[in-house]
């Protein structure tokens, strides 16, 4: 029998891009999947569209709501509490799932009992269309972590027991927009491991959106994930300077980032 996914979803104020990523899941070439969404809180009509999948769908998607907004930690660790799936897959609902997707990271953690977590690289878009390419390493070793996290979230997919086995996402504010970093430090410090497929089969929304809402204590956040997931991991000195890293990119004008962010991808 087929390895059931529960795809986890945090949704927030996405009532007019939420459709398309739900139906980017619906045209998935895998079938064995459900779909917990949470909704934080939103202002716009979220929740309702969420509804109203649900009731196209009813042994598919499940919709639960957070009294108050409360952050894509506590969120998705919501959602972990109603998945019963054997894999973990994540997905956010302004962004598009390719068709193969699923078929391709279930197969690979099929093949490949001694990994636990499988992502891919991300291709980006805005109102014009695609205009980057993401890349990730293979292979991702400790070292893969000073750079920045090692895998893209949003695309991933991740045993169940190794989420049980972290207790989810932390849920201190600190980690907060670096939830996923922290998670992975925690995984591999524990002997997990994982693999970057090197296809993208995710397609994520990077507009000026996401520019706006880049704060400074999302930064400062990163940096003190970074400061100790390095020495969680056993990094050596010379590297634990590069915590600071987030510091000094969320200090650079719009203009600026704007311009980096870009040409990196």
């Amino acid at each position: 029998m087929s390895k059931k996914i529960s795809v986890i979803m945090g949704i927030y104020n996405c009532a007019s891009t939420l459709p398309e990523a739900i139906e980017s899941i619906l045209n998935q070439t895998y079938s064995n999947w459900e779909i917990i969404m949470c909704d934080d809180g939103s202002s716009d009509d979220t929740f309702k569209v969420a509804q109203e999948f649900k009731e196209k769908h009813p042994k598919k998607i499940k919709v639960i709501r957070n009294e108050k907004n409360s952050g894509l930690n506590k969120t998705l660790n919501h959602c972990l509490k109603y998945a019963d799936g054997d894999y973990i897959a994540r997905m956010d609902g302004d962004d598009i799932s390719l068709p193969t997707r699923f078929e391709k990271e279930v197969a690979f953690l099929d093949e490949n009992p001694d990994y636990a977590i499988v992502s891919c690289p991300m291709i980006y878009f805005d109102e014009n269309g695609d205009w980057g390419k993401g890349t990730s390493v293979e292979y991702p070793d400790k070292f893969t972590f000073v750079a920045g996290t090692p895998f893209c979230h949003a695309p991933c997919m991740v045993r169940a027991e190794a989420y049980k086995a972290a207790d989810g996402y932390s849920e201190d504010v600190r980690t907060l927009r670096a939830e996923d970093y922290d998670l992975w430090f925690r995984l591999y410090s524990m002997g997990y491991k994982g693999y970057n497929l090197q296809e993208p089969l995710y397609k994520m929304r990077d507009d000026e959106n996401a520019y706006s809402r880049r704060k400074f204590k999302f930064a400062r956040n990163e940096a003190y994930v970074r400061r100790k997931g390095y020495k969680m991991l056993g990094l050596p000195l010379k590297y634990r300077v590069y915590f600071m890293r987030p510091i000094i990119v969320g200090l650079l004008p719009k203009p600026i980032y704007m311009k980096l962010h870009k040409k990196r991808k």
